[in-house]
């Protein structure tokens, strides 16, 4: 079934509970700290507006979902809070973004630590074309989080570990990472990721690439790492972002149009877009 395609019962129903587990499942969570609030956040591709005053509180050790159709801003506001849209010509922010109370936008910000405190998994695995360990090794080396090979080693394994990997690879670290089916190619750059010690893992649709299995292991981790981790999580299946994730945005045409719990988002929305989206009448 494609997509937010699931059948309703009446126009006035509101969107089933198929997209989100009985409140019975639910773990109660405890109260969390704010690791990034956005405020007034404009995004321009040249005299274009990509994304129209978004504000917006995101949670440490919680998942956030974006949701959305294709074009509606998700991905580029994800780039926005590790400032990758620097890197394109032509494009102007305004607003604010507080990481841990600091504007990574100010004029002194050091992107190149902003970026290691705020990691990005991509669409599709990008594996360097080099062994298991040297890519696990290259964030720590060139950052120089090592004190000698054994503490190097030491990282390798431990971010293998966090990323439920290191049983299938512990016994061929020096093989090309290229080598590695898609799945673990994707865990191995979450791995990646955590070896610099970050403190947000951004991942733009990590599993679109990937089989169910696979999926289903990534989901299983995201689990288990947003006990350290904040993550953000941009994806179009909505029944993956009801099952991973603690809060959801809806974004639509560059503006977030509702954030809430997902729970509330997925069964009790606010607005009648976010069920119209919900339930396959819009986008």
């Amino acid at each position: 079934m494609e997509e937010g395609k699931q059948k309703m019962t009446t126009q006035d129903d509101h969107p089933s509970s198929v997209l989100h587990p009985p409140s019975s499942e639910i773990r109660p969570q405890t109260e969390a700290s704010e690791r990034i609030k956005v405020e007034g956040l404009n995004f321009y591709y040249g005299a274009k507006i990509a994304l129209s005053d978004i504000s917006i509180s995101i949670k440490d050790r919680r998942i956030t979902a974006l949701i959305g159709p294709s074009g509606c801003g998700k991905s580029t506001f994800l780039r926005c809070l590790n400032r990758m849209n620097d890197t394109i010509g032509g494009t102007r922010v305004e607003g604010s973004v507080l990481l841990d109370g600091r504007d990574i936008y100010d004029r002194g910000t050091d992107v190149v630590e902003l970026r290691r405190r705020v990691g990005m998994v991509f669409q599709r695995p990008n594996p360097f074309p080099q062994s298991i360990y040297e890519n696990i090794a290259f964030g720590p080396k060139v950052l120089g989080l090592h004190k000698n090979k054994k503490d190097l080693t030491d990282i390798v394994e431990q971010s293998l570990r966090g990323a439920v990997l290191w049983d299938e690879v512990k016994d061929k670290l020096k093989q090309d990472a290229l080598s590695l089916s898609l799945g673990q190619q994707q865990k191995l750059c979450i791995a990646r990721s955590i070896a610099v010690k970050p403190d947000v893992i951004l991942m733009d649709e990590p599993c679109s690439a990937l089989d169910p299995i696979a999926t289903l292991q990534i989901e299983q981790l995201m689990q288990s790492l947003k006990a350290d981790y904040c993550i953000v999580i941009v994806t179009h299946n909505m029944q993956q972002a009801s099952r991973v994730s603690d809060h959801t945005g809806f974004f639509w045409l560059g503006k977030l149009v509702e954030f809430d719990n997902t729970e509330r988002i997925f069964t009790r929305p606010r607005q009648k877009l976010t069920e119209d989206y919900i339930t396959g009448r819009a986008g």
